[in-house]
């Protein structure tokens, strides 16, 4: 007896590993990709995108601009990208290289219109800033010095020169214009006021001229270019649009000591410093992938660093400590570590993310789980923040991603299940996606049980799936389970069951034929997030017939796995066309975009105009070109 249970005691501890050793956080593996991403100079911090910081250090140079009238003088002290009060700057960004080599943006305030691209000169860092016009009233530069995070360092003003004495090295920053006396800038810390009568040169490292530094960026331009179309050639600048897209919103966060990409500033400042959401945040770590191990590996380590005590990834995590602790958002992290885990098959960051993954996915079953399938809902949860709306419709809804959907019209929220009475297609196709991705990766780590265990579910998920299969109509349909009807408002989640894997060829080819009915979701503009014969359709704000880009890439994504590579290869195409139009047009990365105008600022729309996943939407044609492995392909080895 006490032999057998030895052995039970043993195999516990073999199933679970990971309970193992430091946390993923503090394993030397992960310290140094950290390391290695903070270095050096690059937009770092999130509350202004014209302030430059020099990691590990932490020391910054902060670009503000001070107008003068006859009777007042009005100073901009920080700005981001998107902003649309009455009064506020707006900029277009440029090209953004993920470690800021090179960034470029034009700012329009007040009567400043200029353009501002900075460059790496070495170790050193170079702007250049370039008025557009004259303006009518006297405008200056102000060059601001900050050691942020409570970082140690010493600044001053030496002469036309600002100085930073840092722990191990002393930084100068050099300008090209004359410093004059400005006792009412409002700073706080060492500042040079240069009067903006022309083009103006930054430099750290040693004095630079005019020339000098504008040809440090326009190489440093060039270098990104050539770098672009020797790897992608003819998608190009889709790889240039797709990383400014990222590059822009990810920050230096320094609550937890992370680079980490977000979804966008704007929402940063909203949510006390930062904010990571649901699914966005597996989405931008998978198409950090594209160029770098190390940023994927984090974002993904630093998104499941934030999950509640219950064990599942939150709607939404904020710099205030706050989170969604009575929902979750649609799981899709397994799906895309498995795609990551393809690119950069590393035994050790598997084996960091496996459990939590399990563990979430396990969650779903134990908490949304509604009469043997899932449904999306809110409960009741201990809230230090005392948030006022949880346990109800419309927190069910935020979980669901498309937080006013027409698929939850009228559809009541059951507060003893804590569930809409909807039995939801999208997200228990989703589900077994997910443990068909973690069934893969525990085959690779040995955890065998956990691999059965995953199967049976997605096993019994799938036949229970059977139930929603609507013949007339051809697509798994949502059903009600207050009514028992089925419901008719269709959305592109009604794709995700091939993704699931869930249909035989003729019910697959049935379902594909919806993406091809003009009077559902085929058109110039794809794909619409309710049909375009719903009523709902016309008003194209929200997720009332707007186009988004998660829609769009797990649409994409489940058309591989089911074999339909043509219909994929158009999604992409449409996808592609629609985004560089709007980035070459006006520089927007959108949130979501019209189905009716392909327009990102449509006036129908509520959309963020620089929203980090609308870089989703040219994602899919690097995909298609092999700059990711495929997505049909399984998962198949891992380095020890």
């Amino acid at each position: 007896m006490a032999s057998r249970i030895l052995l039970f005691c043993l195999s516990l501890l073999l199933a679970l590993p990971a309970l193992a050793g430091p946390p993923v956080r503090e394993r030397p593996a992960y310290r140094r990709i950290q390391d290695n991403l903070q270095r050096g100079w690059n937009t770092w911090h999130s509350p202004s995108v014209l302030t430059q910081v020099l990691l590990p250090e932490g020391f910054a140079l902060n670009l503000g601009f001070k107008q003068h009238y006859w009777l007042e003088e009005r100073h901009l002290g920080e700005a981001l990208i998107g902003r649309r009060q009455e009064g506020a700057e707006r900029i277009r960004p440029g090209l953004h290289a993920m470690d800021g080599s090179f960034t470029s943006l034009t700012l329009h305030w007040e009567e400043l219109a200029a353009t501002i691209r900075t460059a790496h000169a070495g170790d050193d860092l170079v702007v250049l800033i370039e008025p557009m016009s004259p303006s009518k009233n006297r405008i200056k530069l102000v060059l601001e010095t900050a050691m942020l995070w409570n970082r140690p360092g010493h600044l001053l003003r030496d002469g036309e020169a600002l100085v930073a004495r840092l722990a191990n090295r002393e930084i100068r920053v050099f300008t090209t214009g004359r410093h004059v006396d400005d006792p009412y800038v409002p700073t706080r810390t060492p500042y040079l006021a240069l009067p903006l009568e022309g083009p103006l040169a930054i430099s750290t490292g040693k004095p630079r001229t005019l020339a000098e530094v504008t040809d440090l960026v326009t190489r440093a331009e060039a270098r990104l270019a050539e770098q672009a179309r020797a790897k992608y050639g003819d998608l190009d600048q889709a790889w240039l649009a797709v990383t400014s897209g990222i590059a822009w919103n990810t920050i230096y966060e320094p609550k937890h000591d992370r680079v980490v990409s977000t979804v966008g500033r704007l929402w940063n400042a909203e949510y006390g410093g930062y904010c990571l959401f649901g699914w966005d945040n597996f989405f931008l770590a998978y198409m950090t992938a594209l160029d770098s191990r190390d940023l994927a590996f984090a974002n993904i380590i630093e998104h499941l660093h934030g999950k509640t005590d219950e064990g599942f990834i939150p709607n939404d995590n904020r710099g205030n400590d706050s989170k969604s602790f009575d929902r979750s958002q649609p799981p899709v992290g397994g799906i895309m570590v498995r795609e990551i885990v393809k690119k950069y098959p590393e035994r050790w960051f598997l084996e960091a993310v496996f459990d939590d993954l399990l563990g979430w996915n396990r969650w779903w079953m134990r908490k949304r789980l509604n009469e043997g399938l899932l449904s999306y809902g809110s409960h009741q949860a201990p809230n230090p923040f005392h948030e006022p709306a949880t346990r109800s419709k419309r927190t069910a809804g935020y979980e669901s991603g498309m937080d006013d959907s027409p698929m939850y019209i009228d559809v009541p929220f059951n507060a003893e299940k804590n569930t809409l009475e909807l039995q939801d297609v999208g997200l228990t196709s989703l589900v077994i996606a997910d443990c068909r991705a973690l069934a893969e990766m525990a085959t690779l780590l040995g955890r065998d049980a956990e691999r059965r265990e995953l199967l049976d579910r997605a096993q019994r998920l799938t036949r229970a799936m059977d139930a929603l299969w609507h013949e007339e109509t051809g697509f798994y349909l949502n059903r009600r389970t207050d009514t028992g009807e089925f419901s008719f408002r269709l959305s592109p989640t009604l794709f995700y069951p091939l993704l699931a894997d869930v249909a035989d060829k003729g019910r697959s080819r049935k379902i594909l034929d919806h993406f091809y009915d003009e009077r559902e979701f085929a058109g110039d503009w794809i794909l619409p997030s309710i049909a375009r014969n719903d009523p709902t359709f016309p008003k194209q704000r929200y997720w009332r017939g707007a186009i988004w880009p998660p829609l769009n890439w797990l649409t994409y994504l489940a058309f591989h796995r089911a074999g339909f590579t043509d219909s994929a290869r158009e999604l992409a195409d449409k996808s592609l066309h629609m985004f560089l139009a709007q980035w070459r047009d006006k520089g927007f990365v959108s949130e979501n975009y019209s189905a009716i105008t392909g327009t990102g600022d449509d006036a129908r729309l509520s959309s963020d105009r620089f929203h980090s996943w609308g870089s989703l939407f040219g994602v899919m044609a690097l995909v298609e070109a092999g700059h990711m492995p495929a997505p049909g392909a399984p998962l198949e080895k891992v380095a020890p």
